[in-house]
């Protein structure tokens, strides 16, 4: 996308936003007795309403109770349920045009209420065609469009949850058009086939002159929120190609041993014609001549992991995306990894038909400290997969549907400390209480550190003091169950000789279920707020896996600079020898993430290479942890309004 078209879409996108706060924050004022100072007016005054905005006001003030949980004065949450609200229904309206342009779905937005995917709904809904013939055309409209998200909501729930607050408030519809009549704008026409442009979207939602107010303001990011937006730089397309393909492009180069397509399709893959690779425990001899490469053993694609720590629109795991389709059609073939996969799909088709899914399921994780970006990220990889089954073929209903990705939001668990007494009270065996408490203790810096808390470790002692409680527990079960000659119940047991990880996901297991069952008990608003507890809660334990996994490729532009202030204290304790800038911190933590030999690629800040207060990243990190394996010095003007003069390297972990 060119710079001009970039410009229309900032341009678009800003008017977009405008649009939508000042409607939404007009309707929860003067509909719902919401006001943006944090008043909340008495529910009397609100008895005339429609059941059903009745109920979504309930739901409303539940939600501002929930944000509130995490800290947030009553106007700071209303400003920040203004801004979910905003972005989500303009997220989910560009969502259905980039769909649109896929094939995805009818009509849907192109027209509004002259779309054709309207008219079909509308033929499929008796009920709305009534309405519809009524003169209540606004209201099937915004019907329409709440029942496209629930088709796609258990695909991308973090664009389409049902539980969102933007399904119980809903822009004007002069605005809804004046909002559509900017995504169509034909001068625009031509970005929505384009994966990058969800992205570009993201990046433009905040305009640079709130960035520049809160650096003028404050030296260091005042709370998440700021650390998000401060840092939200789209990273070039050469650049996700220059570290991706010395990445993950070179780790599969190397178990091909120079023999892939991806040597010619990767633009800025290092290799050089007299590299020589080695066998087994083979030893480079000492001849000046050749480039001598260690014996990198192959491995099935099914079992690599990439990471992208701070994934914003998820560019890197997108161009991930297509290396992985090459080298799991290789990989079919290959004398070695192919037996198990043929074994596994016997038919071809079949396995490329599956390649889309196993990808976005087991091999692409990416974690953000702003739920924008989680929606985005979960948005363009899901529209990626569309693309390869669309280049395959396959219609939308012959497509494998995937329910499953990996790309977690770092926020605190939920804060209502009586909802989860109320959650933990029925838990069993009663050592889940312990753990769940502690897990929920150790996750409050969640979204100011997002991937730089290290989860895995801070609750490393709680889960091995849960499985000394459990064991204890079980052993008091079978003895009273022996003399009662009877057996314990299966779940108030467990196999308390398994391995830490094991016992984990036994854990998890039983608590994801228990938050389950707990967030559809009650029906009321109070079961509202029951059911965001479970998904916020379901989310933490789903950021606490991305942390524990070990990763083959980490991928990152990372924020630079200070930390956010509530972030500060932890982040000098965890990170001494990188506490002076975030990126190098990143770096660090991406090393640890990292298997033996696994690689790094990161777009940061070129001060590292050579001030002294980076003496001991350089020294110790990049030197002493890892090895540089490729380095292009970029200099200013990479990283769009960014003052930063970057670098772009490569490590692999020794």
């Amino acid at each position: 996308m060119d710079k001009g078209l970039r410009d229309k879409l900032r341009s678009a996108v800003t008017q977009m936003r405008k649009l939508l706060e000042k409607n939404i924050g007009e309707i929860l004022e003067g509909r719902y007795g919401i006001h943006r100072n944090g008043m909340v007016e008495n529910e009397e005054n609100f008895v005339h309403l429609p059941q059903e905005e009745q109920t979504h006001r309930h739901d409303l003030i539940a939600y501002l109770e929930h944000i509130r949980s995490f800290g947030l004065n009553p106007k700071g949450a209303i400003e920040q349920l203004i801004r979910e609200i905003a972005f989500t229904h303009l997220n989910r309206l560009v969502a259905f045009k980039m769909m649109e342009a896929r094939g995805l779905i009818r009509e849907a937005v192109s027209r509004g209420l002259k779309s054709q995917g309207f008219f079909f709904y509308l033929a499929d809904h008796p009920e709305e065609e009534d309405r519809y013939n009524a003169g209540q055309q606004e209201l099937a409209y915004r019907h329409f469009l709440l029942w496209l998200a629930q088709r796609y909501q258990e695909e991308i729930p973090a664009l389409f949850s049902p539980h969102d607050p933007a399904n119980r408030v809903f822009p004007s519809h002069r605005v809804l058009e004046e909002v559509l009549a900017l995504i169509n704008d034909p001068e625009l026409a031509e970005v929505w086939d384009e994966d990058e442009t969800i992205g570009w979207v993201y990046q433009y939602f905040t305009p640079k002159e709130m960035r520049e107010k809160a650096r003028k303001e404050s030296s260091a990011p005042r709370n998440s929120y700021e650390l998000a937006f401060r840092n939200q730089f789209y990273t070039p397309r050469y650049v996700v190609e220059f570290l991706t393909d010395n990445t993950l492009g070179r780790i599969w180069y190397e178990m091909q041993r120079g023999e892939t397509v991806l040597k010619e399709r990767c633009r800025y893959l290092i290799w050089q014609p007299n590299e020589v690779f080695l066998s087994p425990g083979e030893m480079p001899p000492s001849d000046e001549g050749k480039v001598y490469v260690r014996h990198r053993p192959k491995e099935d694609p099914r079992e690599f992991k990439i990471l992208d720590p701070a994934c914003g629109s998820g560019h890197y795991l997108l161009y991930a995306f297509d290396l992985l389709q090459a080298i799991y059609e290789e990989a079919y073939d290959d004398p070695d990894l192919g037996p198990k996969l043929q074994q596994d799909y016997p038919d071809r088709e079949a396995f490329r038909r599956e390649v889309p899914k196993l990808i976005l399921e087991r091999n692409l994780y990416g974690i953000d400290i702003d739920p924008r970006a989680v929606q985005i990220a979960a948005l363009a990889l899901w529209l990626r997969a569309q693309r390869a089954y669309q280049e395959m073929g396959l219609k939308p209903e012959e497509r494998p549907k995937i329910t499953r990705s990996h790309i977690v939001v770092a926020e605190p668990m939920p804060g209502e400390t009586e909802l989860l007494e109320e959650f933990v009270a029925n838990l069993r065996p009663p050592a889940l209480a312990s753990l769940v408490r502690a897990v929920f203790y150790k996750m409050e810096l969640a979204s100011e550190a997002g991937s730089l808390l290290k989860i895995e470790q801070e609750i490393r002692d709680a889960i091995e003091a849960a499985r000394a409680q459990w064991m204890a527990e079980t052993e008091v079960l079978f003895k009273e169950a022996a003399r009662l000659k009877s057996k314990p119940k299966p779940k108030e047991t467990f196999d308390v000789t398994a391995t830490e990880e094991s016992f984990w996901h036994e854990a998890e297991n039983r608590v994801l279920k228990a938050l389950r069952d707990y967030a559809e008990k009650f029906a009321n608003h109070r079961g509202y707020l029951r059911k965001l507890f479970a998904e916020d809660a379901a989310q933490g334990f789903a950021f606490i896996d991305v942390c524990r996994n070990r990763y083959d490729v980490v991928l990152m532009n990372p924020p630079f600079g200070e930390a956010s202030k509530p972030s500060k204290a932890y982040i000098e304790k965890a990170y001494p020898r990188t506490k002076n800038d975030l990126y190098a911190a990143f770096v660090e933590r991406g090393l640890e993430w990292l298997v033996p030999n696994g690689r790094l690629g990161a777009i940061t800040s070129r001060t590292g290479f050579f001030l002294s207060t980076f003496q001991k990243w350089r020294e110790e990190i990049l030197l002493g942890e890892a090895r540089l394996v490729a380095l292009a010095d970029l200099g200013y003007g990479v990283l769009d309004t960014a003052m930063v003069e970057t670098a772009a390297y490569c490590l692999e972990k020794v």
